[in-house]
């Protein structure tokens, strides 16, 4: 995920959290600072801030969790890094960006193996959620049951729209660093550029690249309207965020106050998922407002050249058996 309006601080204390009321608890006997990198208006903030009031009033204002938004503590990289020490608290972080700790969480993003969101939220909520949550624990990391929304992500192009395999040929498209996303792009035939977030838009003006793949939230911030033309409902991948919690500082809560602040995020990740499906609607009819030209390919080509040129079997060693025996219990055969 890019930094939406990222603000740069010297240092962590220069950075104010999201304050969502006036009242605030004078001394709270528990102050749990967290990090995200998407603006205090995105839907993942507005419920966790919702939910930091209700864990406030629930505990009697014992458990203060400030919000810091928008990458005021740093980059991902940062973040991770620094829920992993415990200099915050907690921090969400998507699955592929998490992979790089624990390389299970990339299984959710693997390519075009959910359909719709009748596959993802059944797994995530069930087993293969909690393999990886077991794996994320191992990790000295806590993760709370329910993941929220990113969304599923889609190509868009300046060129032609992506309706089958043979689109893909010779189309180099923006990808964020990823082992996964290469494989993937490599063996359907495209020529995938792994460009930082803050370079794309300048790589699709410039014709570097033909096109990128994002969700919609994504390139409706970044105005890839300005600089592409299409937009295939590929759903090539799915990924959420994990909210995330320092073991140290989580073992360190009564159980009283770990179970209001699993009730209350859990709750939030819930209402944050309708939130999204809600932006996802209404942003395809503003990006065609725009001049985007949307179409929606069938998967199971796709899916198809995959299975043939060995990407399922490749993955399903990195996996592991166990993980890939739950995923494909959802998402039906793949290998």
């Amino acid at each position: 995920m890019p930094k939406f309006g990222r603000r740069t601080f010297a240092s962590t204390a220069l950075a104010a959290p999201l304050v969502f009321s006036t009242t605030r608890a004078q001394a709270a006997e528990f102050v749990f600072k967290y990090g995200n990198n998407v603006p205090d208006t995105y839907p993942l903030n507005v419920r966790v801030g919702q939910a930091a009031e209700r864990i406030r009033s629930a505990t009697n204002g014992r458990f203060d969790l400030q919000i810091f938004p928008a990458g005021q503590l740093g980059t991902d990289t940062d973040m991770l890094s620094q829920v992993r020490s415990g200099a915050i608290d907690f921090y969400t972080a998507s699955g592929l960006v998490l992979s790089t700790l624990v390389p299970l969480t990339a299984i959710n993003a693997l390519g075009f193996a959910f359909r719709d969101y009748s596959q993802v939220w059944p797994a995530m909520d069930g087993k293969l959620g909690a393999l990886i949550r077991t794996k994320i624990d191992g990790a000295g990391l806590h993760a709370m049951d329910k993941i929220f929304d990113i969304g599923f992500r889609e190509v868009s192009s300046s060129t032609h729209p992506i309706t089958d395999p043979d689109s893909f040929k010779g189309f180099k498209v923006r990808i964020p660093p990823s082992q996964l996303g290469v494989s993937m792009f490599k063996a359907l035939g495209a020529s995938p550029a792994t460009l930082n977030f803050a370079e794309a838009y300048t790589a699709l003006q410039t014709h570097v690249v033909d096109g990128q793949e994002n969700p919609l939230s994504i390139i409706d911030t970044a105005k890839f309207s300005e600089v592409q033309k299409y937009v295939s409902m590929t759903n090539h991948m799915w990924d959420g965020y994990w909210m995330l919690c320092n073991g140290r500082s989580w073992k360190g809560l009564p159980d009283d106050i770990q179970a209001v602040v699993t009730r209350e995020l859990n709750r939030a990740a819930e209402e944050d998922r309708a939130d999204i499906a809600a932006l996802d609607a209404s942003l395809k009819a503003r990006l065609e407002s725009q001049g985007m030209v949307f179409n929606t390919p069938d998967p199971e080509p796709f899916r198809a050249i995959l299975k043939r040129d060995g990407f399922y079997d490749q993955w399903r060693k990195t996996f592991g058996e166990d993980a890939w025996q739950v995923m494909e219990s959802y998402v039906g055969r793949l290998s």
